[in-house]
Order: structure tokens, then C-alpha cells, then sequence
């Protein structure tokens, strides 16, 4: 046999071994129903055998126990292995979205099922196969490379389909007061549109969500002179809000954007003008616009119209995030000397899309990117990954240590 076709046979049976290793984790993880913030044992599956890769494993626990909800108590993994810098860190959550009326689905959400080159199952996509191949990645390059510089760390989390209160964003406040740091940040999201790899995301939009609240004074249509319409009060500013330009991006992000998503006022009878109006609106904002001046630009708007009117209008801000962006560098082309070494494929760049939990990572200075399977089924009904894709994954995953470790 010659060394191209002993390559080639080597080259096969570690692709062969990725993939069963990588698709044998994702059906044990996928058949535990972790809808959020419900770990379900998924992260005792990981820190296992993690543990036998020499990693140091910390569960942190926040929130309440006795509590429901956004308050109810989280599971959080930390593993570690090495003590010293660069540390790169694969992050990624275990809690699923619900599966809706599971009548709907071909195969049951929680029974992995491979069916026509496809892997279904709630949370196959988003994101327990990206896990998997996390994990799978790290014990094959800790097995060829125990004394590797640096440190290799987990960060799992099953509240990120959730409040994300009491997951991701609590462990990195820990971290920081113990000055643990992370250096690069694999997020294990799935990233990828049309072919494995072709996409990942460099960075994200901030998200500022708002609630908009008009008061007036509930009267009979008949004598409006005797009440105060909300809605009309609050008509003229949302036109001008939504004509509105912000900002016109840069070479990474779009514009940012609005959108109203809820409308309500009323009180269901037609002779009767509403004493309230609620408006929920978004911003998706780019690094060239800031979370103050869209909240002064928004006040500006609607001061302007109810200066002579007699209602009077409030609103309460929420920031999910920060925009983040990480430009051309080590760790981007460290993923695409990977991605290109095991499909062939020349990755794009995106910032698009919503939010993820690498905006609580990023704002500590570390380099973070997205990389995962396609997204084309997340949160759907019949979520699905490809089954060729799992062990590839992996390779691409232990690649990325071996540019980023190895030097």
C-alpha cells in the first residue's frame, strides 16, 4: 500500500470513528428531555466523561429550587483541563425550546430517530449534536496530545433557551471574580446555512427591547372631548418610529433595524375609547449606534408628540445584549483551516441572526465565534440534523484545537 492510500485508510477510519463516537452521544443526549431550564442529567452524562479526559468539573447552581419560571434554580457546568493561557472554551446549552403538540411530529421528539440520512429529534440541531461533537473533539485531541499547551474548558449551560438570567451570564460573573478568563470561544450554535461550514458568525447584534405604555382616559366614543385616546396619541410617533433611520452599518452588521411585534389596547366593547395602549418594540443595533442614543432618539420621538397631549406615555427598556464583533484573527482563522481542511469549503463570515450566549462572553475580551450544524429546522417541528455531518463536526472541532494548541 502506498503512503497516499495509507493516508486515505487512516484519513477514513478516523472520519468513521468521529461520526460513531460523535452520532452515539447526541442519541444519549437528545432522548433526555431537557426542555428549559431543565438539564435532565444531560450535563452528569458530560462531566463523566469529561472527568476521564482529565478535565477538573464544577457544577455551578443559580436561581431558586423552590421556584417556576425565570426564578427557578439552573444547572451549569464549568470544565476545565490545563491551568495556563491561551484557554479556549466550547460553550453551548443543553435545555431544548418545547416541542409543541408532538401529534405533529413524524418520529417522537424524544426518541432519536435516523431516517433518510437525517438524525430527528427536539434539539438535534439546537443544539446537542454541536455538544456531543464538542466533547467527542476534546477526548480524541487530549488522547493524541495529553501534555498540549494551554487549557481546553466547557461552559454548559440549560438556561439559554430561556430568561438566560441564571445560566451563562452568572457563570462568566464567577469566572471574572476569580480572574478566570477565557482567550477564544467556541459557541456551538448551529451556524451553518446551506452546507456544513459554509457560515459561522463572528459576532451578533445587540438586542434592546422596549415596552411602550400610553395612558389616557377611557370615555364613550361619543364624547371624545370628554376622554383621552391612547391610541391616537400614540399613532403619529410610532409612524415616525418605525420610518425612522438609526444608523446604515458598516462592513459587518446591517443596519439597524425596528420592529413592533405587539399591539394592545381596547377593552373588546366598540363604543368605548381605551383607557391604555401597549406597544412591544425591538431593536436589533449595530456597533455603529449605541444603546443610548437609540433610547434618546426614541424619547425625542415621542416627547415631540405628547407635549400637547393629554395623555402621557412611559417605557420600560430591556438590553439583551450588547452587539459584539470578532474581527479577522487567531481564532477565526484557526476555524477556517479547519472547516476547509475537512469539507473543503472557503467559510463566509455573518453577524446575522439573533442572539446566542457568546454576548456574555465576548464583552470579557474574549475572541468569540459560532460554529455548528445547519439551521434550517431550529425550533420546528421535525428538527433534524444530517447524519454525515456529526463525525465531520468533530473533526472540524479537534482541527480547530490542533491550530489553536499546537503552535
Amino acid at each position: 500500500m502506498s503512503d497516499i492510500d495509507k493516508n486515505l485508510t487512516s484519513q477514513s477510519h478516523q472520519q468513521a470513528t468521529h461520526q460513531q463516537q460523535t452520532l452515539d452521544l447526541s442519541i444519549a443526549l437528545l432522548e433526555r428531555p431537557s426542555v428549559t431550564p431543565d438539564d435532565d442529567g444531560c450535563q452528569d452524562i458530560l462531566s463523566e466523561r469529561l472527568m476521564q479526559a482529565g478535565f477538573d468539573c464544577e457544577f455551578m447552581y443559580y436561581g431558586d429550587r423552590q421556584a417556576k419560571g425565570e426564578h427557578a434554580e439552573v444547572k451549569n457546568l464549568w470544565a476545565r483541563r490545563g491551568t495556563t493561557d491561551p484557554v479556549i472554551c466550547f460553550a453551548g446549552h443543553t435545555d431544548v425550546v418545547p416541542t409543541g403538540d408532538e401529534k405533529n411530529w413524524t418520529y417522537p421528539p424524544f426518541t432519536p430517530t435516523i431516517a433518510d440520512g437525517y438524525l430527528w429529534a427536539r434539539g438535534a440541531a439546537d443544539m446537542k449534536t454541536g455538544i456531543a461533537a464538542f466533547t467527542v473533539a476534546a477526548e480524541r485531541f487530549v488522547a493524541n496530545h495529553p501534555e498540549h499547551n494551554g487549557s481546553i474548558a466547557f461552559l454548559i449551560t440549560s438556561d439559554e433557551e430561556g430568561p438566560s438570567i441564571n445560566g451563562t451570564v452568572k457563570v462568566v460573573e464567577t469566572l471574572e471574580a476569580r480572574n478566570e478568563k477565557i482567550t477564544y470561544c467556541l459557541v456551538g450554535e448551529p451556524s451553518s446555512t446551506d452546507t456544513l461550514g459554509d457560515i459561522i458568525k463572528n459576532g451578533r447584534r445587540g438586542s434592546l427591547g422596549a415596552v411602550l405604555t400610553v395612558t389616557g382616559k377611557q370615555g364613550h366614543v361619543a364624547y371624545p372631548h370628554l376622554a383621552s385616546n391612547p391610541m391616537h396619541a400614540a399613532m403619529s410617533a410610532l409612524a415616525e418610529l418605525t420610518n425612522a433611520s438609526w444608523d446604515n452599518g458598516n462592513d459587518y452588521f446591517p443596519a439597524t433595524s425596528l420592529q413592533i411585534s405587539n399591539i394592545n389596547g381596547g377593552t373588546g366593547a366598540t363604543n368605548v375609547i381605551p383607557e391604555t395602549l401597549k406597544v412591544i418594540f425591538n431593536f436589533r443595533f449595530s456597533t455603529e449606534t449605541t444603546e443610548e442614543e437609540l433610547k434618546a432618539k426614541t424619547h425625542a420621538i415621542f416627547d415631540k408628540y405628547f407635549a400637547d397631549s393629554k395623555a402621557v406615555y412611559d417605557i420600560d427598556w430591556k438590553l439583551s445584549g450588547q452587539p459584539f464583533l470578532t474581527p479577522e484573527g487567531k481564532l477565526v482563522s484557526a476555524c477556517k483551516q479547519a472547516i476547509k481542511s475537512v469539507t473543503g469549503t472557503d467559510t463566509t463570515l455573518s453577524t446575522s441572526g439573533g442572539t446566542s450566549d457568546g454576548r456574555f462572553i465576548a464583552p470579557t475580551g474574549a475572541q468569540v465565534v459560532e460554529l455548528g450544524v445547519r439551521n434550517a429546522t431550529i425550533h420546528q417541528v421535525d428538527e433534524k440534523v444530517e447524519v454525515d455531518d456529526l463525525g465531520r463536526l468533530a473533526q472540524i472541532y479537534e482541527g480547530i484545537l490542533e491550530n489553536l494548541l499546537l503552535d
